[in-house]
């Protein structure tokens, strides 16, 4: 066919040399164009290696995006259980600085678990508190400015012991800041207590005898390592406090865990049960003459409430569970104590105790619980810690 004749008389035209060289060519294309295909290959299987890795990457990304989460609400049931899953999981480390970065910063953790950490009083705990405190910056704030904010980052708890910790700290830190304030951290101490006790007195609606500025003013006399701080900024301190209450945290104004100021007491105990006997770990909480129980340090609504009103404590026998105590009602034995309980699904209902029977981890622990008890109903520690400072205060005045 004439096809076949064109080629011919086309190949014709070449020399032999060129022939040659047409032919080489043709395998150099072959050649390259295999050299193509497997690069091809190469740069598939590169990225598919490259997409894996980056899944890989992304995975671990998310995981460690979900240990974190997990490990903040593990942190608001428990705080320590909290830390301790984050350490383990590499997300923290063990130490206070960074510890205390992450109980400042970190976004979505409960305030009252802030605070039961930070009142433990472990070296761990104590180390953390001071740099968690050290992370405020009070320069040129007054008292109550610096009160404001140190008391929003976290919730106080309710044991006079741990807020006497924090106080101090708090008190070491504003001095710190502001070294021409007062003359020493106890003036510092005692006026920070005074201001929140005025913050419950004007504003709390069960006081009735609302603090003036003229008994806030006397009350405060001789703190000042014997002198008396000067009016104008005690009357500016109480201007601020009467115009707007401090705000604390999660405060829903139903919220009975952790009134200011009232005697109490708190802490893990075991509970047997009234109708079904078994023992069940709970969180009490002693104040207001009386004792309530949670699940968990951060429920808001207590399981039960026992008023202590005509009951009396004491230490008891029992098989199996050493450091027992009791509360009974010593005029009505057999009889029902009037308190009462949450079930599981919300309904509020009469308890079934004739006695509580409270289970303690040690002897010396449930011999402070019975002597809390017994002092409820007449004590309040709070004035204790601040009236021992402001003794060593005033006697230390320089003697004239």
């Amino acid at each position: 066919p004439s096809c076949c004749r064109v080629s011919t008389t086309v190949s014709s035209d070449f020399t032999a040399d060129e022939r040659l060289e047409i032919e080489s060519m043709k395998m150099h294309k072959r050649d390259l164009l295999e050299d193509i295909q497997k690069l091809k290959m190469e740069i598939d299987k590169v990225m598919a290696e490259v997409q894996d890795f980056e899944s890989t990457e992304e995975n671990k990304v998310l995981e460690k995006g979900k240990q974190f989460s997990s490990g903040k609400k593990k942190f608001n049931m428990e705080p320590k259980k909290g830390i301790n899953y984050l350490v383990e999981n590499k997300l923290l480390e063990r130490n206070p600085q960074p510890i205390a970065e992450f109980l400042y910063k970190e976004e979505g953790l409960n305030k009252t678990a802030i605070g039961d950490y930070l009142g433990e009083r472990e070296d761990l705990h104590l180390q953390t508190l001071k740099a968690f405190v050290d992370l405020h910056e009070f320069s040129d704030l007054n008292l109550v400015q610096a009160l404001r904010q140190f008391l929003w980052s976290f919730r106080l708890p309710g044991e006079a012991q741990k807020i006497d910790r924090m106080m101090e700290t708090f008190a070491t830190r504003y001095c710190d800041c502001n070294t021409e304030v007062f003359q020493s951290t106890d003036t510092c101490y005692i006026l920070s207590f005074a201001i929140i006790m005025l913050n419950t007195s004007l504003h709390n609606p069960n006081v009735k005898d609302k603090t003036p500025l003229e008994r806030f003013i006397s009350m405060n006399r001789g703190i000042n390592n014997g002198g008396d701080l000067p009016n104008e900024l005690l009357t500016k301190l109480y201007d601020s406090i009467r115009n707007e209450p401090f705000k604390i945290p999660e405060d829903d104004g139903n919220d009975l865990t952790h009134t200011f100021f009232n005697p109490d007491r708190e802490g893990w105990l075991l509970k047997l049960g009234g109708r079904v006997k078994t023992w069940k770990r709970r969180w009490f909480i002693l104040t207001d003459n009386c004792l309530y129980y949670f699940e968990y340090t951060t429920d808001k609504e207590p399981r039960g409430i026992i008023p202590l009103e005509n009951l009396c404590v004491r230490e008891v026998v029992y098989a199996r569970k050493p450091y027992c105590l009791e509360l009974y009602n010593p005029n009505s034995r057999g009889q029902k104590i009037k308190a009462c309980k949450t079930e599981t699904d919300g309904r509020v209902v009469e308890g079934k105790h004739q006695s509580y029977m409270i289970c303690a981890a040690t002897a010396e622990e449930r011999d402070t619980w019975i002597e809390s008890i017994r002092a409820s109903i007449t004590k309040d520690p709070f004035y204790d810690l601040v009236s021992v400072r402001k003794k060593k205060v005033i006697n230390q005045a320089p003697q004239d």
